[in-house]
């Protein structure tokens, strides 16, 4: 069994000429990118940009044609999604069906069991650990479903899930947090939860946060940097205010081009 890689507090998340192709389709054009803890970036692009498709191939769902991953100066490129995460990545909502039919607690009690205690016995007697059962209820807390912990997930609206997910990512307490549309689906009084979670994330100087979001209010507030996608590849990386107001941005949101701005 593959050990778990360590990872400093200050371990920067990088990738280099990170590619995958779809027979001759290139989804993901040789992106090379580094990011600090302390820092929220936001990943955006027009549909079909490759947003997605890169963090897949950074959280190790998919395999990529060429190129690396390392955190931490360590390379995380052969790992499997699983040693990816026991090595600090956590990416939010591919969690969802982690067990459906067992209740909100007990889902994430599961996860806080498996950072706490790797390889105890999941299924031993919760009565002895009632530590974690206070974590989980904490966490739950922490996301508005206390009052839904012994609701079984299979039964919760689609809102509830996409908290419930994040409770587990928190239980995980991973180095590098992917938040892939946390929002999308989710209606508009639900939506603040998320968001709130994230800001308290943010004041961990010690982690670094990946956000891929279409609402850009939702990236105008968080931020801390943009980097830009189209068809696959990197176009534009810095400042949130010049990276929207930046030709490129406009264009691919709004459909403002060079010429638009000199008839304007």
């Amino acid at each position: 069994m593959r050990a778990a890689l360590e990872v400093t507090e200050m371990s920067a998340l990088s990738t280099q000429d990170l590619t995958i192709r779809f027979g001759g389709h290139v989804a993901v054009n040789a992106v090379t990118c580094r990011f600090e803890p302390g820092t929220l970036t936001a990943i955006v692009g027009p549909n079909g940009a490759g947003k997605t498709t890169y963090f897949n191939l950074i959280s190790g769902q998919l395999k990529a044609s060429s190129g690396t991953v390392h955190l931490g100066g360590q390379d995380l490129s052969g790992l499997s999604p699983s040693a990816r995460t026991k090595a600090g990545l956590g990416r939010a909502f591919q969690l969802t069906n982690l067990f459906p039919n067992l209740s909100v607690l007990e889902n994430v009690r599961l996860a806080v069991q498996a950072r706490l205690y790797d390889g105890l016995n999941l299924w031993s007697i919760w009565s002895d650990h009632r530590d974690l059962t206070e974590r989980a209820l904490a966490l739950l807390d922490s996301v508005a479903m206390a009052d839904k912990h012994d609701m079984p997930v299979a039964s919760l609206p689609h809102g509830d899930q996409r908290k419930l997910e994040v409770a587990l990512l928190m239980a995980l307490d991973p180095h590098v947090y992917m938040f892939d549309e946390p929002t999308a689906g989710m209606s508009h009084d639900e939506a603040p939860v998320i968001l709130n979670l994230i800001r308290e994330l943010k004041k961990d100087k010690r982690k670094i946060i990946l956000l891929v979001e279409h609402k850009m209010d939702v990236v105008r507030e968080l931020a801390d940097r943009i980097i830009v996608l189209t068809n696959g590849s990197l176009v534009a990386d810095g400042d949130p205010a010049e990276v929207i107001a930046s030709p490129v941005v406009q264009q691919a949101y709004l459909g403002v081009t060079k010429e638009d701005e000199v008839a304007a």
